[in-house]
């Protein structure tokens, strides 16, 4: 829009809310506010397993054992980053699962048309995690460290002040429920008639 259009707004008032100028203006504070790219803890968690599966994959199929477990590290440290805050709890308990779930995965798809699928299965995945146990280690920690730098601390102080506002309510519902329905009324009574009977 042309300045001329701004300089012609009755009694030189700047545009409203609705015109073009403000709506430029609007959209382009968005674009520059949208930052990179943020996750959510179930995305962070497919990145993780997809990572895995294919760098698992590759592994097999290449001969190269190195390949699996570093793929699995480089998809939690991209998980790591790329989640939003507010998620970041969901994804420091997830790598072990998410690994054991990868390897499960690559093994099936690999030992299939291979014999015994069962046999081929229960071998296939122990030698997997034998091989790629310390990778495992390595990204759980590499997502926790993260994690902990991104606010994770936060996360843990709210989930526990939720547990203990949870429990605190339970102890007040369950700690003398008669007290609620009397009435004012029939406690008077009850004391006059105990009253009269000391009497």
């Amino acid at each position: 829009m042309s300045s001329s259009t701004v300089r012609d707004a009755p009694g030189g008032a700047s545009p409203g809310p609705g015109d073009p100028v403000t709506r430029q203006r609007g959209s382009s504070s968005r674009a520059r506010s949208a930052g990179p790219i943020t996750l959510t803890g179930r995305g962070g968690i497919v990145v993780m397993f997809a990572a895995g599966v294919v760098c698992g994959l590759f592994s097999r199929w290449f001969g190269v054992p190195l390949l699996a477990g570093a793929g699995f590290a480089i998809g939690c440290a991209l998980a790591a980053f790329a989640t939003r805050p507010a998620d970041l709890l969901t994804l420091v308990v997830s790598p072990p699962l998410v690994f054991f779930a990868a390897t499960l995965t690559v093994v099936f798809v690999t030992t299939l048309g291979d014999g015994s699928l069962l046999r081929g299965m229960s071998v296939g995945v122990l030698t997997a995690l034998a091989a790629t146990a310390p990778w495992l280690f390595f990204g759980t920690l590499l997502v926790l460290v993260v994690c902990l730098a991104r606010g994770l601390r936060t996360n843990v102080r709210e989930l526990r002040d939720k547990l203990v506002g949870v429990r605190l309510f339970e102890k007040e519902e369950n700690e003398n429920p008669v007290r609620w329905d009397e009435s004012p009324t029939t406690t008077q009574e009850r004391r006059r008639a105990h009253h009269g009977d000391v009497d």
